[in-house]
């Protein structure tokens, strides 16, 4: 049986969207995938009897989240053959998929370093890490969405802690600082001085490459200072086969990033890649850096609409 939707009931929906979008980013670290999930919220919405459905709210985040958890499921199989490392999609400021960051757990939660941490979770305890640190649902809550025990969450939510510990301490950044991160980061590693990288990085700093089936990246996580640095010196050196690579020659420019400093990549206005920086209060800790096409559409859409300043300097 089917139900019609009222005007108040879909705009009762909108009125969710920006948040079950928030919850499923974290959830499944592609925007896409969020978009999908949420609009299939919808229509469950739209087919149920919402004439029982006593809290829309917590309802909807039921759905959605159990959505994500087929999802997730499927995704860890589809991961196991994927070509090269699994980055996640990243997002520009403002957009709504980074959803509430008034907390350092909210925003923490966001970032590319601790999304790519996530994978580390089974689907159940990356469904109750995210909801508990990220939207600050109750065990309660969530064991009655998973249909589970208050104990038996609460247990899952302590194994997740565990899985997602470190010993950095990620540091809050506004824009401005961003930026100048990015520049000083963009031009030690056009210098050609190791030396000079090797100096903003942590000493167990690492860098993550995710091209896809489009690019040749690392085939695995590389750790270390120095080695970071000697990767990042030679990926940055001029040649003609890199511009013909990315289909011309790139600007460079700073920009934020789910909540952290980002180096973008752009040819011709569109852009053929993204390189968040981790930062913590030693230095640069992590290098994450998305080239996938697939994965750069939702930042593309947003590079044509919004103002990103003039480019830096340097250039290949």
């Amino acid at each position: 049986m089917s139900f019609s939707t009222t005007t108040h009931e879909a705009d009762l929906f909108e009125s969710h969207r920006g948040r079950l979008e928030a919850i499923a980013y974290r959830l499944l670290g592609s925007a896409g995938d969020a978009e999908d999930a949420v609009q299939e919220t919808f229509l469950r919405w739209q087919a149920a009897d919402r004439g029982y459905v006593e809290t829309p709210a917590a309802w909807l985040t039921t759905v959605l989240t159990n959505l994500c958890l087929n999802q997730l499921d499927s995704a860890r199989v589809r991961r196991e053959t994927y070509v090269g490392q699994w980055l996640p999609e990243p997002v520009f400021a403002g957009d709504r998929m980074l959803g509430p960051a008034d907390t350092v757990e909210q925003r923490e939660s966001v970032s590319i370093a601790m999304l790519t941490l996530m994978e580390r979770l089974s689907a159940k305890e990356r469904v109750v890490y995210v909801l508990r640190e990220a939207f600050g649902y109750g065990h309660n809550e969530i064991a009655e969405m998973l249909e589970i025990s208050e104990s038996n969450c609460q247990q899952i939510y302590r194994r997740a802690k565990q899985h997602m510990a470190t010993d950095r301490t990620r540091v809050d950044v506004d824009a401005a600082a961003a930026r100048r991160i990015v520049e000083e980061f963009l031009a030690a590693a056009v210098s050609g001085q190791t030396e000079t990288l090797v100096e903003l990085l942590t000493e167990d700093a690492a860098i993550i490459g995710d091209g896809g089936t489009f690019y040749a990246t690392l085939s695995r996580p590389l750790v270390g200072a120095f080695r970071v640095a000697r990767f990042l010196r030679l990926s940055f050196r001029s040649s003609d086969a890199k511009r013909a690579l990315v289909g011309g020659d790139p600007a460079f420019f700073a920009a934020m990033a789910n909540d952290g400093p980002a180096l973008v990549m752009a040819v011709a206005d569109r852009v053929v890649g993204v390189v968040a920086l981790g930062v913590t209060s030693a230095g640069i800790a992590s290098i994450h850096a998305q080239v996938n096409p697939e994965k750069l559409e939702r930042v593309n859409r947003a590079w044509a609409t919004v103002e990103h300043g003039a480019p830096l300097p340097e250039s290949w």
